[in-house]
């Protein structure tokens, strides 16, 4: 079952998708548009392409577990993606992906300019892995 993970912002929007396994990330680009419904439009050309069967959205929420305005936004894409889409949309808490993808980044000699590229990429990587880790764990 091919899944892909969106590490959805403002201006770019992450995306990885499984292999057809499931087990691992097989595939990633990065977005650039601001806004949704064109993010919404590009991730179902991309679904389609490689006949993904399910949609895992990061949802940012703060340290302290509370939700602002970042869980809002996750929220209006779940939304619009259910809309678009005949295919499930799973919220994913993102806590802390972006940083750690900056610091898998900065650890594996990127500069600011070449991180910045590629960073939404290995974001959604990261939750894309979380959630895979999590169905094996819990299938």
């Amino acid at each position: 079952m091919r899944i892909m993970a969106i590490d959805y912002g403002d201006a770019h929007t992450g995306i990885a998708i499984s292999d057809p396994t499931g087990l691992l990330t097989g595939f990633t680009t990065v977005i650039t548009a601001y806004r949704p419904e064109v993010v919404v439009s590009e991730i179902a050309k991309i679904a389609q392409e490689h006949g993904v069967e399910e949609l895992v959205l990061g949802h940012p929420i703060n340290m302290d577990g509370t939700r602002g305005p970042r869980s809002e936004k996750a929220h209006a894409m779940k939304a619009l993606l259910e809309e678009a889409l005949p295919l499930p949309v799973v919220l994913w808490d993102e806590r802390r992906t972006t940083i750690d993808a900056h610091n898998i980044l900065l650890n594996g000699g990127k500069n600011a300019k070449q991180r910045k590229k590629i960073v939404d990429a290995v974001a959604a990587s990261l939750i894309l892995e979380g959630y895979l880790t999590f169905k094996r764990s819990h299938g």
